[in-house]
């Protein structure tokens, strides 16, 4: 049974930087908004907290802290690359900075720049000789580099300044593990947990040790304690798990997959794993059922294929069997158990001649590898169980093919019901954990009710739109809000239905009603979803007036909303859809021929581009919004996503760090799990 290896968590120390006072040279409302933003971070709350630095950086774009904190929030998001970015930035501002490096250095060593890191840790430790963390992660890096005699000897000065430094004796042990010197590595653990019996990091070296040595109580015993210390984390139950299986306590084993799939229903390796044990144990159906899911999450996940094609094979499911198995001679042809398979199920169909012509294609396949395996290498696929990618299990790069389809997998396997949490709660904490559906930022609408006030540095400014509320042309205000115009409440329902009323009593008897007042009726309908007359009263409004722009980008909004509201098929829906489509691009391109300025109109175009799924085009519309509005952060987002489609890596990641810097909570989490 496969498992993953038991995780050892570098503690990340960093939140004592926050008691560093701003310089003396920063006006007030720059210190004012510095302190709120490092009590936020302190509070964990990190998407918050750079929305503040941002400000600051704003005002006083010369001042490093706020480089460096903003530095130190997107660490704890994951975002490494935002991280080494501002840290830089910080340092370009104040080399004497000295947290900047160890806050960079920990990110290189995220990413796996271990000799980068060093060399920050090298800096620090200029300017604190004796700073424990610049030692304890200089030591790190060093055992992954495999230098085990340079970080014997940072660990070894690090415990002499540092006597009761209890992570320090755990990275001395994990060091002395990696090189194979476990009665060493057992004996500093030992040491770190007499001067503190709730290292987490402890019990799980101690487990791990005792596990290489098949001392399966021992190991079971200190995985009880990790649990314990740490009970939410469902990779614990997995871990012990595997331990459980190989002291033959199934039922045990059976039950902590089970409480590892309540903490985190979508895991992957919990639920393949459980699929094995229940195929040993004969729950064949539910095997069946476990491999299905896993495959729903990785559909080139060739481990849990082939299981599942062998546990439909004993459950007679022959056709389902041979689905799979010809599924998998097809992606593997030298993968000879794959003809073995099919030829039983041809047998058990009654396909002799089948089963016969398979037979000899899987002999035929070994005697020529006995004969010359250099010349007729067989097929032997390492596809990780239990990935949520389809990244190979090898030292090969990752081509911009595989980096896609992992994207598009991405896309197609998050889960579809996530449920709009509150404000705060939205914002708070490791938003890289979220189960956040990979989708674009919507488009923007006219609409009649006020935006909700948000993090994001958009002012929701069309000039047009603004002149025409300013004037008082229109007796009610209209707003540019994101995702939907459409009353949320009872209450807003019927203020747009007496909105509409209004207008309606303005307009009806009047042989030429003013295009105002049919703007204003138009937008009250699609509010109301009543599309067809909405798209009339607008274009009676546009026909009224020459260069209405802001009636154009209403019509242009109630035509992609009428696509939308169409049923999902072939046929005349389909039709209707792409004809009210490119009748929403029309409109677009003609307000922006009127207006090239109309930010929200590049961001629109950009997105029906992105939908149909012409990526190029998207890109250089959302290029446009961001040229017009640096600080666009759903523009960011949306070209990001358009350059993942493209293959485009380094481009996808840049954005995605800079959309989530300018408050798109979902960037972190596809940057967390893109890396």
């Amino acid at each position: 049974m496969k498992s993953r290896k038991l995780k050892y968590f570098v503690p990340a120390v960093f939140l004592s930087a926050l008691s560093g006072a701003t310089p003396s040279y920063a006006q007030v409302n720059a210190e004012q908004v510095m302190n709120i933003g490092r009590n936020v971070l302190s509070m964990e709350d990190y998407l918050l907290s750079i929305q503040y630095f941002n400000q600051a950086i704003k005002a006083k774009p010369y001042l490093a802290d706020a480089y460096f904190y903003r530095g130190l929030a997107k660490l704890s998001l994951d975002d490494y690359d935002g991280a080494i970015a501002d840290c830089n930035l910080a340092l370009e501002r104040n080399k004497f900075k000295s947290e900047a490096y160890k806050v960079r250095g920990f990110a290189y060593m995220n990413i796996g720049k271990d000799s980068l890191a060093i060399a920050d840790f090298n800096k620090g430790l200029e300017y604190n000789p004796d700073d424990r963390y610049f030692l304890f992660y200089k030591g790190i890096a060093q055992s992954e580099l495999k230098k085990y005699e340079s970080a014997d000897s940072t660990f070894s000065y690090l415990l002499r300044r540092h006597p009761n430094f209890e992570d320090g004796y755990l990275a001395a042990g994990r060091m002395d593990l990696q090189r194979g010197d476990t009665i060493t590595a057992l004996a500093k653990v030992d040491h770190a947990l007499k001067i503190s019996k709730s290292l987490l990091n402890a019990y799980l070296l101690k487990a791990e040790i005792a596990a290489g040595k098949k001392e399966w109580e021992n190991s079971i015993q200190n995985m009880d304690e990790a649990i314990r210390l740490r009970p939410e984390q469902p990779e614990y139950y997995i871990n012990r798990a595997y331990l459980r299986y190989n002291n033959e306590d199934f039922f045990g084993a059976m039950s902590d997959y089970n409480y590892s799939l309540q903490l985190d229903p979508e895991n992957s390796v919990a639920l393949f794993n459980r699929a094995l044990l229940r195929t040993e144990v004969k729950e064949l159906t539910n095997a069946d059922a476990d491999f299905t899911h896993v495959l729903k999450l990785d559909p080139n996940n060739f481990y849990a294929l082939y299981n599942r094609g062998l546990v439909n094979l004993e459950l007679g499911n022959y056709k389902k069997a041979l689905e799979d198995f010809r599924k998998i001679a097809r992606r593997y042809p030298r993968f000879h158990p794959a003809y073995y398979a099919i030829a039983e199920c041809l047998r058990h169909t009654g396909d002799m001649k089948g089963m016969v012509d398979n037979i000899k294609k899987a002999d035929n396949l070994v005697a020529g590898y006995v004969a010359n395996p250099t010349k007729n290498p067989l097929d032997r696929p390492a596809i990780s169980s239990g990935s949520n990618s389809s990244r190979r299990n090898d030292d090969t790069p990752e081509t911009d093919e595989e980096f896609m389809q992992r994207f598009n997998q991405l896309m197609t396997t998050t889960a579809d019901n996530v449920q709009e949490l509150a404000f705060n709660d939205r914002i708070k904490g490791r938003v890289q954990d979220r189960n956040i559906n990979v989708t674009p930022e919507g488009a923007y609408f006219i609409s009649f009710i006020r935006p909700e006030t948000n993090l994001r540095n958009l002012s929701n400014y069309f000039r047009d739109l603004d002149n025409l509320n300013r004037r008082r042309y229109i007796s009610r205000l209209l707003y540019i809000r994101q995702d939907t115009p459409m009353p949320s409440s009872t209450a807003e329902m019927q203020q747009t239905f007496a909105i509409e009323d209004d207008f309606s009593r303005g307009i009806v008897g009047k042989d030429k009603a003013r295009p105002v007042d049919m703007l204003g009726r138009g937008v009250a309908r699609m509010m109301l979803k009543n599309y067809d007359e909405a798209i009339a009263d607008l274009t009676a409004a546009i026909e009224g007036s020459e260069n209405f722009t802001t009636a154009l980008f209403a019509r242009s909004n109630a035509y992609y909303l009428r696509s939308k509201a169409m049923p999902d098929k072939e046929g005349a829906g389909s039709m209707l859809t792409r004809a009210d489509l490119q009748m929403a691009m029309n409109d677009l391109d003609t307000l922006l021929k009127l207006s090239p300025g109309m930010v929200y109109g590049w961001f629109n175009k950009g997105l029906l581009y992105y939908e149909a799924g012409d990526y190029t085009s998207a890109l250089q519309c959302f290029d446009e919004a961001i040229r017009l509005d640096p600080e666009f952060g759903p523009a960011y987002f949306n070209r990001g996503l358009a350059f993942l489609q493209q293959g485009n890596r380094q481009k996808a990641f840049s954005d995605l760090s800079k959309a989530g810097e300018l408050g798109v909570l979902p960037s972190y989490n596809i940057l967390k799990r893109m890396k």
